[in-house]
């Protein structure tokens, strides 16, 4: 595991401690965590973009019907 030296603010810090106390954990696993979430969040986005792009370009060209659509966006919302 790589180490990481962050420069925050000071008040920010004491909340992330306090947090971190309150959760009987420490402030390094908060922001371990937090990035976790961030980018696992963003790559869901970014593949759902993808996906709705996708359903959006093909609806364009072909005569799919509405219940294929909806069925095509309601995978990109889930």
């Amino acid at each position: 595991m790589a180490n990481l030296t962050l420069a925050i603010d000071d008040a920010l810090l004491q909340r992330a401690r306090q947090e971190a106390l309150r959760n009987n954990t420490s402030v390094n696993a908060l922001v371990r965590e937090f990035l976790g979430s961030y980018v696992d969040a963003r790559s869901r986005r970014l593949e759902a973009l993808a996906r709705f792009e996708a359903v959006a370009s093909g609806s364009a060209s072909s005569s799919a019907t509405r219940e294929t659509r909806i069925r095509a966006l309601s995978s990109v919302v889930t």
